[in-house]
């Protein structure tokens, strides 16, 4: 028999602390490693009020499904077949299942939907002359329109490498930054990033915490206010592109954008992942990650179901075959149509 410990989720958020919570006591056989699964995520998950509103989620109906799908006999790939199926029901991309081999993960955030996206068109606008600064990419198109490629917020954002980017595409009449398909990071990052885009200080959202095992059970909502940078800030348009694929820390930085008087949001609408995840354990030893502290946007609403654009683009077939991105080509007339 193993106790189960909470742990706060680290990686895509970058908070260095844990705490352990005292967790009742399961065996290490199927079902009881599907009962310490099924009260984990009841007791600690954040978006069940939200998601049986969205789509009518009753996580205790979840429960009376998948028990009788439990027996002795179930080798380990069976039970993690199951046990990722019943944690799809909660259709969260910050919602994973570890094994020694496999992850069980619910990406239909972004797999059902168009990519709106190609690499190969990326390359094309890019060059092979582009600049390179802490994993961004980016160069002045021909119409001198400053082009920045942000494919992740993996990594911490050095401010003399933001100053030297912007420094360089300072001459240009405005700034596209190519977000989609990026998954996320530190959201920290994003923060850092959206920080040399306003002048002033301003509240972007709200964040609240589990207090109890109750579903509904959270702290008083706390305000998230975006800082401005003591940096070298951009004061021309910009024009940020997105796709479902933008996800979690990259999902915030839209949210702070959207709060920056010189944005516009380009694209399609993004993946969401608005909850701060968190980590536990199973009896048999697997790890369970899931949304824990749900966040809104300044308006109050969740995001945890993406973000709308101000402006809706797809790519087109057309477009594509004569080598032009349409998202990328919506932006530049947005720029040049802002100068008149």
């Amino acid at each position: 028999m193993k106790k189960l410990s909470l742990i706060i989720f680290t990686l895509s958020f970058g908070i260095a602390f844990t705490s352990c919570v005292k967790e009742e006591t399961f065996d290490d056989t199927p079902t009881g490693n599907f009962e310490a699964l099924w009260r984990i995520i009841d007791e600690h998950y954040c978006f069940f009020e939200y998601k049986k509103n969205e789509y009518g989620l009753d996580w205790n109906e979840v429960y009376r499904r998948y028990k009788p799908q439990f027996n002795a006999n179930m080798t380990r790939s069976q039970q993690f077949e199951v046990l990722a199926n019943m944690l799809s029901e909660l259709r969260d991309g910050h919602v994973n299942l570890y094994s020694a081999f496999d992850v069980g993960r619910n990406w239909s955030w972004h797999e059902d939907y168009p990519a709106n996206y190609s690499d190969t068109l990326i390359r094309r606008y890019l060059g092979t002359d582009y600049r390179i600064a802490v994993g961004m990419q980016y160069r002045i198109l021909d119409d001198n329109v400053g082009y920045v490629r942000c494919a992740s917020f993996a990594n911490s954002l050095g401010e003399g490498n933001l100053d030297e980017i912007l420094y360089y595409l300072a001459p240009c009449r405005g700034l596209i930054i190519d977000l989609r398909e990026n998954g996320g990071g530190l959201v920290t990052s994003a923060e850092q990033l959206a920080a040399r885009f306003t002048n002033e200080k301003r509240l972007v959202g709200y964040m609240q915490h589990k207090t109890g095992r109750g579903h509904n059970d959270f702290s008083a909502r706390e305000e998230q206010w975006l800082k401005p940078s003591n940096r070298m800030r951009w004061q021309k348009p910009v024009v940020v592109l997105t796709n479902r694929s933008v996800y979690s820390a990259a999902n915030e930085f839209v949210k702070y954008m959207k709060c920056c008087p010189q944005a516009i949001i380009v694209g399609d609408r993004t993946g969401g992942g608005a909850g701060l995840p968190f980590t536990s354990e199973l009896p048999c030893g697997w790890s369970v990650r899931f949304s824990a502290c749900p966040m809104y946007d300044r308006d109050g609403q969740s995001t945890e179901f993406g973000i709308a654009p101000d402006h809706q683009v797809a790519l087109s077939a057309d477009d594509v075959a004569k080598n032009r991105d349409t998202i990328i080509e919506f932006a530049r007339g947005l720029v040049s149509r802002s100068e008149k």
